[in-house]
């Protein structure tokens, strides 16, 4: 102690000395404020700095307040400060090696004594000692310096002690200590410190840490014959210690249950049993008979989190044992058990462990074995894994291959006893035996198939094309056809069903067979996942690397089964009609394969689909496909001859060819198996419709029109025909929805499937609801039918005057007169009665849930026709044919506009108006070839605008206006290109804008400018000013037209809105280049003039501008004016200005311009151009006062006399007090009387306020306002109180008086 003290005496005059020095240099003590700043990146950029300060002046005084600074600032009050003056030490350590660690350290240990520090300080000096030993730690140099090794093992030790303040992180320190020393240094340094430490490892998990990575450290330091000595035995893990290792697991979970980690305790002890190899008895004592016995929760997860985390360690054998035992039965309990969203979920952290395991893992085994595991978890039958698992993107080839093997294997053998079925207590309690056993197989299947479809719809997923082919045959074969003989040709046949297929099962099946499809027609080469596809390279989807479909093989095969019937029984067979017609389907196939060799057609391949794909919906619905696929035979046949009689007469042909018939045959076709729910056939015949779409015909187009218009849906001779049957349906929601929503819904499954009642209670409660509604609608229907209620009364009268039950007024009589014969002939009389109304109110309940169906069907196969109209409209849109979508599509979107307003309805209707404005209206591509249909679109083009004038919805009216513009487009077309090669580019322009083509000027612009006159004249117009807009900026020849009469509309409109709308219209035309080329010269003159003297009308029209529409009106007429005015004064066009000018002068007494800054704006902007400036107005004071005293404003704050309490107990003045009182209520008086305004009283007030919150210090004024102490000792003490509060008040008075006078 006297050598520390007498170094203490010499180095204390040194911080004197330095502090004298530091003064002069701020930028150097920035730094050390810069590292207790809260912001991470200015604190590290205060290390840098501080580092490279000290680097480049390499002073020893600096250097040494450095180290005093940062050793002080590791106890910093602020916690974000800590850290950084680590860091700072650490790295400046780390810097200038010359100064020793050893000094560092005893300068930490005195500066943060634990043992002097003061109690309030005690934890932030505990945290001074950590970080210190931290910077230590992070100077690399501790290898160095054994001894600062030592004393820094010793200080954490010492802290470890203090758990409340620094909990495990002492530990943790000592840990990161061991694994960077080198052995000779532990061995001979910290084993005898370490003593106490490792030979207590069993009493807490942060102990029993330190000796785990001591042994993965110092393996030859610590050899079984040092640890007997320590722990009493030569091994760790034993039957011995595991009581204690359970112990401190447990502690250890409970240690970690807020963040919801895995210890890493834990994880190290089950390293060190595969290393000790007594793995087998560390997981079935620690683990299964000693964590799995308590109650659910962090022990629980400690073993399942250990149990995601041991998967990489673990050979296959140790796989299949740990995954088929108790602690995954548990964790399927768990996952079974925490469906309800309030409890704690640890299946994504297991799903994160699994991925993690399977994209890490290369060996094919391995994975297998965990893909098994998990997918042997059921709960009634269906495993608790989704369907849709991504860990199968990390699956190795060989890995899926296996994994497809036992998933088939156990559709085939389903063996429910080698699965875990980790049902919750009230689902084993209402097992009911053979029941239970088929409703689980059935749910295993069905998850069976859905897996095995996933692997293929996964087009990430890496898979040989042998895969998919044998996935598909399988489910194919399951779905269709059952295995009778064994056949080598026919793999399938070899394996025997344990349990057979039932009804229910085999829809499923085909459901999944037929989305399987879809997703095979979508898939890409494999090679283009190996070699790639260029960017610009289209790919080809639906084909093998060889080019052929997958379809095609699927439809050989089941020729191949068709034709041995010894090996396989077809489950529906084919009656010798269907048999003749797929043999026909595969006979054209082949032909057209031929002509696709001789040529390649779009249509040829994409007719192959479809004859291909009818083919095998014929194992689903022959009966409703029979007659399609006949017509689509001859449909074909009359293509080809139509080709060849084409080829023969090429020379001669004729001006009026006729298109072909078969065009308009597989249109209807087409539509036919639109009807159909399947995704697959929808997508094909959008394909073959796109390939036929040169060669349709005006009939073919009709036909799909008729099946869209909404005027021919009440018609018995509809283009749509509903059928429903009980046993089958031509459109079935519900199957479309099977087929489509099947994988989205199994996709949403969770890993845990809940109890089946939920849902089914979930589904009745709707249902009852619906029914609910329903009845309610019912009795509505009949309580405004009073015709049904009086039927059913006079049948109830008949009822009872047949068994004379009525009481009449003659006899008296009553029903007590009945006798028991009589009675019981009542009662079946009254209950046959009832129970044929009964009869009646369902019958007319199934018949509305009927019109509904059928009305959500019909809406339905619409949305699917709408995909042929938009192939059509952006395939053809240069044929003529399209110029007759026009009207169908409008009458679409007007009777939709006023239809229902559904979800179904909506989303058709946005359909067809998508399609009409942006692929019909605003395609670039159009009809050039107007032959001899122009007197046609000019009648079309006034029907539309007579109609839109009509119109009530102005959202309607903007369709019919676009279609009108649509018609004048085509009409106009575009100028020859020849024309506009010979001339220059000037020419050429001018000649564009007086080009009008096919349009007839004069007609059109009459049609246009009786709906400006309608938009104009009419109160209330569907018409918008945008419409006319558009058209002005679109067609400027129609807008020098129409500019006149939108002139004169000025000051003609019906209504003030009418004037501005003219105005805006007149100003855009205006503003138009393309119209001032086309007005150049004399007539754009003559138009300037006649726009100024319309607009001199209007403003004198104004009057006084009080409503918001006239004050609207002038400022649309005074932008006009402003482009006028500016316009003619830079043109230097001769138009007299003067009259307008005079009525713009006088516009100043009509109108207030303070409260409207646009109109005032755009007054003096136009007033600029005719030399007026805008005066300055200079706001004063007295101003201000008198709009105060014209709108008096409620004093807040203040209560009225009637409330305010009466003063008592006032103090007796003495007289020179009261003297001054009433000097300051009568300067207050005169104040008021000479400055009667609020205002002032407001600003009295607001003095007042602010004297009072500036008195900080009340005793100051008190004090100077206190009488003497003789005058105090007259009152009593309750007086002196209330006149100390009525003194301090009367200062103010004084002053405020005093500054008024």
């Amino acid at each position: 102690m006297s050598v520390e003290m007498v170094e203490l005496s010499m180095k204390a005059p040194e911080p004197v000395r330095t502090a004298g020095i530091l003064q002069q240099n701020r930028v150097f003590l920035d730094f050390f404020w810069d590292l207790a700043k809260p912001d991470q990146e200015v604190r590290l950029k205060a290390v840098e700095d501080l580092i490279q300060y000290l680097k480049t002046n390499n002073k020893a005084d600096e250097l040494d307040y450095t180290f005093k600074r940062l050793v002080d600032g590791l106890a910093h009050t602020r916690e974000a400060a800590r850290p950084g003056f680590s860091l700072a030490l650490g790295q400046v350590l780390s810097t200038f090696e010359v100064v020793s660690l050893q000094s560092i350290l005893d300068r930490i240990k005195e500066k943060h004594n634990l043992q002097t520090v003061k109690k309030k300080l005690f934890r932030n000096a505990a945290f001074g000692n950590l970080f210190g030993v931290l910077a230590l730690h992070q100077s690399n140099r501790l290898s160095k310096e054994p001894a600062v090794v030592l004393g820094c093992v010793q200080l954490l030790q010492s802290l470890s002690q203090h758990r409340q303040h620094l909990k495990d992180l002492p530990t943790k320190t000592m840990m990161d200590i061991l694994s960077e020393i080198p052995e000779e240094v532990f061995e001979e340094v910290l084993l005898s410190a370490l003593q106490t430490d490792l030979a207590s490892a069993f009493r807490t998990p942060e102990q029993l840490q330190l000796l785990l990575v001591a042994l993965q450290r110092f393996p030859q330091t610590l050899k079984p014959k040092k640890l007997k000595k320590l722990l009493g035995s030569s091994t760790i893990i034993n039957a011995e210690n595991i009581p204690k290792l359970t112990e401190v697991l447990k502690m250890a979970s409970r240690s970690v249950k807020k963040e919801c980690v895995l210890p890493a305790v834990a994880l190290d002890l089950l390293k060190l049993s595969l290393k000790e190899d007594s793995f087998q008895l560390f997981w079935n004592n620690a683990i299964i008979n000693g964590m799995l016995k308590e109650p659910p929760g962090p022990a629980h997860y400690l073993s399942f989190r250990l149990l995601g985390s041991a998967l990489p360690l673990l050979t296959v054998a140790q796989l299949k044992e740990v995954l088929s035992g108790e602690v995954m039965m548990q964790y399927g309990e768990h996952v079974v058990s925490a469906q309800k969203a309030e409890r704690f979920k640890l299946a994504p952290e297991m799903d994160s462990y699994l991925s993690d395991f399977l994209e890490g893992c290369q060996d094919a085994d391995r994975q297998l074995a965990v893909m098994v595991g998990f997918s042997s978890l059921i709960n009634k039958g269906s495993p608790l894994v989704a369907p849709v698992w991504r860990g199968v993107l990390h699956l190795q080839p060989a890995a899926v291959q296996q994994y497809v093997e036992w998933l088939k294997n156990m559709f085939l053998k389903p063996q429910l006893d080698k699965l875990l079925d980790c049902s919750t207590r009230k689902q084993k309690d209402n097992r009911e035996g053979k029941e239970q056993r088929e409703n689980s197989i059935f749910n295993l299947r069905k998850w069976l198939v859905s897996r095995l479809s996933s692997i293929i719809n996964n087009h990430q997923v890496k898979k040989p094309e042998d895969l998919i082919m044998d996935v598909a045959r399988f489910v194919f074969f399951h779905a269709f056809f059952s295995a009778k003989k064994a056949s080598a040709s026919i793999p399938e046949t070899k394996g025997k069903l344990s349990v057979p297929l039932d009804d229910k099962t085999r829809d499923v099946i085909v459901n999944h067979f037929f989305g399987l499809l879809l997703s095979m027609h979508h898939l890409s080469p494999t090679e283009d996942w190996d070699k790639g596809t260029a960017a610009n390279q289209k790919r080809v989807q639906g084909v093998r690397a060889d080019g052929t479909m997958w379809i095609y093989h699927l439809v050989q095969y089941a020729q191949a089964l068709l034709d041995q019937p010894e090996h396989a029984q077809s489950c529906q067979p084919f009656s010798p009609e269907q048999r003749k017609a797929w043999d026909g389907m595969l006979k054209m196939v082949a032909n057209l394969k031929k002509e696709v060799k001789k040529g390649p057609a779009a249509e040829n391949s994409a007719l192959q689909q479809l004859f291909l794909l009818v083919t095998m919906h014929l194992f689903k619905a022959p009966e409703e496909l029979l007659g399609i696929t006949e017509d689509l035979q001859s449909c074909v046949d009359k293509a080809q001859e139509k080709k060849a009689k084409k080829k023969k007469k090429k020379k001669q042909a004729t001006e009026q060819e006729e298109e072909p018939e078969w065009v308009e045959v597989l249109v209807d076709i087409l539509l036919s198996l639109l009807s159909q729910p399947s995704r697959h056939i929808r997508h094909v015949c959008r394909t073959v419709f796109s390939s036929i779409c040169p060669h349709i015909t005006a009939a073919a187009l009709t036909a799909i029109l008729d099946v869209l218009d909404p005027e021919k849906d009440d018609e018995e001779d509809s283009a749509v025909v509903v059928t429903d049957d009980n046993k089958t349906q031509k459109k079935n929601p519900n199957e479309e929805d099977d087929e489509e929503d099947d994988e989205a819904m199994e996709e949403d499954k969770s890993d845990g499937s809940d109890d089946d009642s939920d849902e089914e209670e979930d589904d009745e409660a709707m249902e009852e609801e619906d029914e609910d509604e329903e009845e309610e609608e019912e009795e509505e229907g009949e309580l405004e039918e009073g015709e049904v209620d009086q039927k059913f009364r006079q049948e109830l009268m008949k009822v009872l005057q047949k068994e004379n039950a009525l009481a009449t007024e003659e006899d008296g009589s009553s029903d007590e007169d009945l006798d028991d014969d009589a009675m019981m002939a009542l009662d079946k009389g009254l209950a046959a009665l009832f129970s044929e109304q009964k009869k009646k109110n369902q019958a007319k309940k199934d018949e509305r849930i009927k019109m509904q169906k059928e009305k959500t069907l019909v809406r339905d196969f619409k949305i699917k026709v709408l995909d042929l109209l938009e192939v059509f409209v952006s395939r053809q849109a240069g044929s003529p044919l399209v110029l007759g979508l026009v009207e169908p599509l409008l009458t679409i979107i007007d009777r939709g506009m006023s239809g229902d307003s559904d979800q179904q309805e909506q989303d058709f209707l946005r359909r067809a108006a998508d399609i009409f404005r942006n692929q019909l209206c605003r395609s670039k591509v159009y009809c050039r070839t107007v032959g001899d249909r122009q007197g046609e679109l000019h009648d079309l083009l006034d029907k539309l605008m007579t109609k839109c004038q009509k119109l009530s919805d102005s959202s309607v009216c903007l369709y019919y206006f676009s279609a009108s513009l649509y018609v004048v487009k085509v009409l106009r077309g575009a100028p020859p290109a020849e024309a506009k090669e010979e001339q220059t580019a000037d020419g050429a322009a001018a000649n564009d804008l007086r080009f009008m083509g096919n349009l007839d000027v004069d007609r059109v612009s009459a049609i246009f400018r009786d709906a400006l006159a309608s938009f104009m004249g009419r109160r209330k117009s569907p018409l918008t000013t945008q419409m006319f807009t558009d058209l002005f900026a679109r067609f400027p020849g129609l807008c020098v037209q129409l500019l006149d009469p939108a002139v004169q509309h000025i000051t003609s409109g019906v209504r003030v809105h009418q004037q501005g709308q003219a105005c805006v219209l007149v100003l855009r035309a205006m503003q138009s280049n393309e119209v001032q080329q086309l007005l150049s010269g004399a007539p754009w003159t003559e138009l300037c003039a006649k726009v100024a003297g319309q607009l001199a009308a209007s403003l004198q029209q104004a009057g006084k501008a009080e409503s918001k529409v006239v004050k609207e009106k002038v400022v649309r007429t005074l932008e006009l004016c402003q482009f006028l005015a500016k316009h003619v004064h830079q043109q230097k066009l001769s138009v007299d200005l003067e009259p307008l000018q005079k009525v713009l002068q006088s516009l100043t007494s009509a109108i207030a311009f303070n409260k409207t800054g646009k109109l005032e704006d755009t007054y003096w902007a136009v007033m600029k151009h005719f030399g007026v400036m805008k005066p300055k107005v200079e706001k004063t004071k007295p101003d201000k006062e008198a709009e105060q005293q014209q709108v008096p404003k409620k004093k807040k704050g203040f209560l009225p006399e009637s409330k305010k309490r009466k003063k008592r107990n006032q103090p007796i003045l003495e007289p020179a007090a009261a003297a001054a009182a009433a000097a300051a209520a009568a300067a207050a008086a005169n104040n008021s009387t000479s400055r009667d305004k609020p205002g002032a009283d407001k600003g009295q007030a607001k003095k007042k306020h602010d004297k009072k919150t500036k008195q900080k210090r009340p005793a100051d004024s008190a004090a100077a306002s206190q009488p003497s102490p003789a005058k105090m000792s007259k009152m009593t003490q309750s007086e002196s109180k209330t006149a100390k509060k009525k003194k301090k008040k009367k200062p103010k008075q004084k002053k405020e008086g005093g500054g008024q006078m």
